[in-house]
């Protein structure tokens, strides 16, 4: 099939690194001679025609901004049997052969509905949260973590100082990949994903009890937001010790900011993939990184599978807090 005019949109959660992806795909139609509309908020606005053709007086500077210069918006509309026959209508109207869509799960899951009423779809993996099963790397999750990384950096000098203990919620929604590598990198005196069962404690309580013994004064608590409640948590830590934690939560600020050059690099490399895929003939995938390498895959087997945290990682956790599962 040749293609002719492609749409770009991003969805869901916006994510540092997104505006690099489009800047790609625009690039790469350019390149190859291929018209390019962005698609406006999403879903949303493809089913109300919200669409810009794009150039590169569109795309000047965009590589180093965070946020995403098509905006995201959710669409309840496009959800309904409905709402995506009128998206069909209107890439029928416009001319689209095909749509890069760039986002997380919803995204993707918006993109497959699409393309059972034969809109052809190219996924890009664009999320904080890092929760895609299919790829071991999400556009924005390095810049998110490098975010909360600085903040608990600067947060612990202070609660250092006064030798309180931290409690600091990170984003993540129902996954813990952020909280648990974020942990890590602070050195965190416990990390609560809900991935993992808490055992409040020998998880939280005995571990501080630990850290204190061994001559620390200042404790870091990093919860997943999925995993409960930082405020909640500290209410239980007060009861528990009678210590009076801090609450920080670092909340939307781990969205937005300048991304990093790993996310503006593989949002660049996933760009130009998603055109090639198209101009390869290939429909219906998601470009994914495994093991170094990028690849695409079918996107109804990109959601079958649940994405894990990593075993490592929890073995990695537990031995550098000091204490062993079975304590």
């Amino acid at each position: 099939m040749s293609v002719k005019r492609i749409g770009v949109l991003t969805s869901g959660g916006d994510a540092p690194g997104m505006n690099a992806a489009v800047r790609a795909v625009v690039r790469a139609c350019l390149y190859h001679g291929i018209e390019c509309y962005g698609i406006r908020r999403g879903w949303n606005g493809l089913i109300n025609g919200d669409v810009m053709k794009m150039d590169e007086t569109k795309i000047a500077h965009t590589i180093n901004r965070g946020g995403t210069i098509l905006y995201t918006a959710r669409s309840e509309e496009f959800m309904t049997e409905k709402g995506q026959k009128k998206a069909v209508s209107a890439c029928k109207f416009l001319g689209l052969d095909s749509i890069i869509a760039i986002g997380g799960d919803g995204t993707f899951r918006g993109a497959r509905a699409l393309s059972r009423h034969g809109i052809n779809v190219i996924g890009i993996p664009g999320t904080i949260d890092n929760d895609i099963s299919c790829t071991n790397y999400c556009i924005g999750f390095d810049t998110a973590a490098n975010t909360a990384i600085e903040c608990i950096d600067r947060l612990r000098d202070t609660m250092q100082a006064h030798e309180r203990c931290s409690v600091v919620e990170v984003m993540g929604r129902n996954a813990g990949y952020l909280a648990m590598y974020v942990g890590l990198a602070v050195g965190a005196t416990a990390v609560l994903v809900p991935e993992k069962p808490v055992d409040f404690e020998k998880d939280v309580i005995e571990k501080i009890r630990q850290a204190r013994f061994r001559g620390f004064t200042h404790y870091m608590i990093v919860v997943a937001e999925g995993a409960g409640s930082a405020t909640d948590i500290a209410k239980k830590i007060h009861e528990a010790i009678d210590m009076e934690p801090r609450v920080t939560v670092l909340g939307h600020i781990q969205r937005g900011g300048s991304p990093t050059a790993r996310d503006r690099v593989n949002a660049t490399k996933m760009g130009y993939l998603a055109v090639e895929l198209l101009l390869a003939g290939k429909n219906n995938r998601i470009v994914c990184t495994r093991h170094g390498d990028f690849i695409d895959v079918d996107i109804d087997k990109a959601l079958e599978d649940t994405k894990r945290l990593q075993s490592m990682e929890l073995d990695v956790m537990t031995a550098m807090t000091g204490l062993r599962d079975n304590a």
